[in-house]
């Protein structure tokens, strides 16, 4: 296994982040330096090469993605790069990490991506409750400025961007692309139609990139190192290393940066320590909440996109959460249904009232109030908020986990209503 871990390399357990004079004594700004001799072409390209798919949860190609972004004397002014640090799903920590343990590494790839694609604007998105998060982007957007990394004519290369941190009030579907840039606007985040896609027609009308914080933060290492680089670090076809994070009962709960493809197995009992005394593995939401759970059987899945899609389920933020066999499904799901109800943006009616209704099924079932037929009417609000019935991509995968767990649980959900009890309490 290839040790490098090029994402958490600078962070510091414990303590604060690098200052930028010590991130540059450790090769920070290189990339900058060596993508500002490069066309910007010829960036998307090296891109392209390496094979990063977005670490937002969706896995879309980020070179393809810029691809799509008009270039030339005649694309539409000014063009605007953001950064996705709205990050809000339960059990999802690690761009928080990012963000605090090594700012500078975000800005420089921001910096880069914003090169790549010619954007003259670029913002961060963040999330108002990442606070400490926000004060050392503060601090480090100050010394990249400070040092001509950002603003007119950076480093003498005839590139200019202005860059600003943006915290945000604070909504889940924010963390959808087109909400976030209705946002930015000053309107209700909502999800846009589309096409026109966000690269053509993006904020305020201008062609736009929205990249997520462990995207961005790879882009420095791919530029440094080159693509065959970033293809060697991964055990699987899809490229690089990931940040992996585990929730649950386990030993060691936090978040590891390991190669792409390492499997699920490895991730609970090598790294995470295995299951706490008195507490036995029952099942995993891989790629956090809005993801379908798998079981003992997936054990030795690879944590990669295809792979965890090829076993039902999504490899998401790749931040897992654990169901062990004291902890009852019905409330774990009920849980997870009762924050995607609150979230709901309530654009389109399947999603405003369907989410709600099985939040309230639910919790009748977890009460002990649970009638004959509620397990037939939470699979039918499972079919009818599939993927294709609702105006964007948030009802489909609140469902996910409640569809699953009635697959692979439904004894759990059968014996709530039959005894009008929770077993667990």
């Amino acid at each position: 296994m290839n040790p490098e871990r090029p994402l958490t390399k600078n962070i510091q357990p414990g303590g604060g982040p690098l200052a930028i004079d010590e991130y540059e004594k450790r090769g920070g700004y290189e990339a900058l330096r060596k993508a500002l001799k490069m066309s910007p072409q010829q960036v998307q390209e090296e891109i392209k090469a390496s094979n990063l798919r977005g670490r937002g949860g969706a896995g879309f190609p980020t070179g393809a993605k810029w691809g799509f972004v008009p270039m030339g004397d005649d694309a539409p002014r000014p063009k605007y790069f953001l950064v996705n640090a709205d990050e809000m799903e339960p059990g999802a920590f690690k761009d928080r990490f990012l963000l605090e343990g090594d700012p500078h590494q975000m800005l420089e790839g921001a910096i880069i991506c914003a090169y790549a694609i010619q954007a003259d604007i670029a913002y961060i998105f963040l999330r108002w409750a990442y606070k400490l998060a926000g004060k050392r982007l503060r601090r480090a957007i100050a010394e990249a400025y400070e040092k001509k990394y950002l603003g007119k004519n950076i480093l003498g290369s005839g590139y200019s961007l202005e860059l600003d941190l943006h915290v945000s009030a604070g909504r889940y579907i924010c963390g959808e692309e087109t909400a976030l840039l209705n946002a930015m606007e000053g309107r209700r985040p909502v999800p846009r139609s589309k096409p026109p896609f966000p690269q053509v027609s993006g904020l305020w009308g201008r062609p736009a990139v929205v990249n997520s914080v462990e995207t961005v933060c790879n882009i420095p290492h791919i530029i440094k190192n080159g693509a065959d680089w970033f293809k060697g670090l991964s055990l699987s076809n899809d490229c690089g290393t990931k940040l992996y994070g585990v929730s649950g009962r386990v030993k060691k709960p936090g978040v590891w940066e390991l190669p792409m493809g390492v499997t699920i197995r490895e991730l609970i009992e090598e790294h995470a320590g295995g299951m706490q005394e008195g507490h036995s593995f029952r099942g995993v939401i891989p790629g956090g909440a809005s993801t379908d759970f798998l079981v003992k059987e997936h054990l030795d899945v690879k944590m990669d996109f295809d792979s965890v899609q090829k076993a039902g389920s999504r490899l998401g933020t790749g931040t897992m959460i654990i169901l062990d066999d004291k902890t009852c499904p019905v409330g774990m799901v009920h849980n997870l249904e009762k924050f995607f109800a609150r979230e709901s943006c309530g654009w389109c009616t399947p999603c405003r009232e369907g989410i709600p209704w099985i939040k309230k099924v639910l919790e009748a079932i977890e009460n002990g109030h649970g009638e004959t037929g509620d397990i037939e009417l939470l699979e039918h609000h499972c079919r009818l908020l599939g993927p294709g019935n609702t105006f964007c991509a948030f009802a489909p995968g609140a469902v996910e986990p409640l569809q699953s767990a009635l697959k692979f649980f439904r004894e759990d959900f059968e014996r709530h209503i039959r005894e009008k009890r929770c077993s667990y309490r």
